[in-house]
């Protein structure tokens, strides 16, 4: 297993950890985590630590796919390495915020339809030997909508003093942005979609 990989999988043990985290009840087992208060912001150590963690796994996300391109070290575990733990990562917090309430379940369905109905296209031109790169709209929208769950893990401070929702207009131009994606991959794939053949080649949203 090659280094890119093997930080795809660090990616995802963070994942794991932040899921844990923020939905073991550790008050059954005698545990409480401190909450530190900020005028009227209250932050449990628990999101200090998970956001500590989502962080550093966002960054991995970035580091090894520029490992990967610039060692020649692309490969097909790689690429579905990559995609589990960035589904993990970003799926995962955005339902477990919205069980919370600090983020609206409309916009966490809405990611998750999206990434299903993204991976049948995609699935369905690699049955017909065409491969579909990510696009950069694709790209943006997770760069932001990493960013504004960033934001949240630590109740969106310091903006939240100032009374400005910025962690929530980022998430919801990033959930903008993923419909526009979306459509954008059907509208390049119809007809590989409603076709039996089609030639190989590469088209990204």
């Amino acid at each position: 297993m090659n280094l890119p990989n093997k930080i795809s999988l660090v990616r995802i043990i963070f994942a794991i950890v932040i899921i844990i985290l923020l939905t073991f009840p550790f008050h059954y087992v005698g545990l409480k985590f401190p909450v530190f208060t900020k005028d009227f912001v209250q932050l449990d150590l628990r999101y200090i630590i998970s956001g500590v963690l989502f962080v550093l796994a966002c960054i991995t996300d970035f580091i090894d796919g520029k490992i990967a391109r610039k060692k020649h070290l692309v490969t097909d575990l790689g690429k579905f390495l990559d995609a589990i733990a960035d589904k993990i990562l970003v799926n995962s917090v955005l339902v477990i915020f919205a069980a919370n309430g600090m983020v609206s379940p409309f916009i966490a369905v809405v990611i998750i339809v999206r990434d299903i109905v993204v991976d049948a296209i995609r699935m369905m031109a690699a049955n017909k030997g065409k491969v579909i790169a990510a696009g950069i709209s694709g790209k943006i929208k997770s760069v932001f909508m990493m960013i504004g769950l960033s934001m949240t893990f630590f109740k969106n401070l310091p903006f939240e003093l100032m009374g400005l929702r910025v962690s929530n207009f980022i998430i919801i131009f990033a959930t903008i942005l993923s419909v526009y994606s979306m459509f954008k991959y059907y509208s390049l794939n119809k007809k590989l979609i409603f076709s039996r053949n089609i030639e190989n080649e590469v088209i990204s949203d």
